[in-house]
């Protein structure tokens, strides 16, 4: 692993967590600044972990469809190898049950329910990937919960969302 790999992604988690203590619009500059330096042709495994956790800073479903869409591109570039060079027990087809779910859960915001149902049978089929843990058990959940605002054509954000 590289100084900057490691560099980058401590970033991101920092920003993260200044997100996550209720510094928002701290979190979501520093996030912006970063996707700007990466550029469209940076790391995927920085760019999707990045556009997937920025998405989650911005209540506005259409900004933050714009972001998920970003972070599962980046997915589709991804390799195991890449991945696994940050963390050995990830995989990437372990990030497309919460990227879909995400997808999901926007479209549903804006009204456009078609759409968050095709993303949503996409997430279901591949939730078999997620293991039997605490987070598996997170995403099962809400995928649960997205698709049944999805059938009362519910488009208020979920209490559960990620904010």
């Amino acid at each position: 692993m590289t100084d900057r790999t490691v560099t980058t992604m401590d970033a991101i988690t920092h920003a993260v967590g200044l997100g996550r203590a209720g510094d928002r619009d701290t979190a979501r500059t520093l996030l912006t600044d970063l996707w700007t330096e990466l550029g469209p042709q940076g790391d995927p495994l920085h760019r999707c972990t990045l556009a997937h956790y920025l998405a989650d800073l911005h209540d506005d479903a259409a900004q933050a469809l714009t972001w998920d869409v970003r972070a599962l591109d980046a997915a589709d570039s991804l390799t195991d190898e890449r991945v696994r060079r940050h963390d050995a027990g990830l995989n990437v087809r372990g990030f497309y049950p919460s990227l879909h779910l995400n997808l999901a859960d926007n479209y549903r915001r804006l009204g456009s329910f078609e759409a968050a149902e095709r993303q949503i049978d996409a997430a279901r089929a591949c939730l078999h990937t997620l293991g039997h843990d605490a987070y598996g058990t997170t995403v099962r959940r809400a995928v649960d919960e997205v698709a049944e605002a999805i059938r009362d054509g519910d488009t208020e954000p979920r209490a559960s969302a990620p904010s």
